[in-house]
C-alpha cells in the first residue's frame, strides 16, 4: 500500500466565532464516520484547503471533529492553488 501524500496541517481561514452555530448543531447530530465520510475527495461538500492547508470548504465539520478529538490533518482533502490575478 502506497504512502498517503503529505498535508499540511490544517487552518482555519476564519475564527471559530465567525462559524454559524445552526450548522455546527447540525454537524453536531451527525457521527464521526459520517463526518469524516462527507469530507473524502469526490463527495459533495469534500474538503477542500490550500497547499498551505488553509480551509475552503469543511470549517464546520473540521471543527466538531476537532472537538471530538479526531486526527483532523492527515484526511485527504482537495487541494485547490490560489488563481493567479
Amino acid at each position: 500500500m502506497p504512502d498517503s501524500p503529505e498535508y499540511s496541517p490544517l487552518k482555519s481561514l476564519h475564527p471559530d466565532s465567525s462559524l454559524n452555530v445552526v450548522k455546527l448543531a447540525q454537524m453536531e447530530r451527525l457521527s464521526t464516520e459520517s463526518l469524516r465520510a462527507s469530507l473524502l475527495p469526490g463527495e459533495p461538500g469534500c474538503l477542500k484547503t490550500r497547499p498551505d492547508g488553509t480551509i475552503l470548504d469543511g470549517h464546520h465539520r473540521i471543527h466538531v471533529l476537532r472537538r471530538r478529538g479526531a486526527d483532523v490533518d492527515r484526511p485527504p482533502r482537495e487541494v485547490v492553488a490560489k488563481e493567479q490575478e
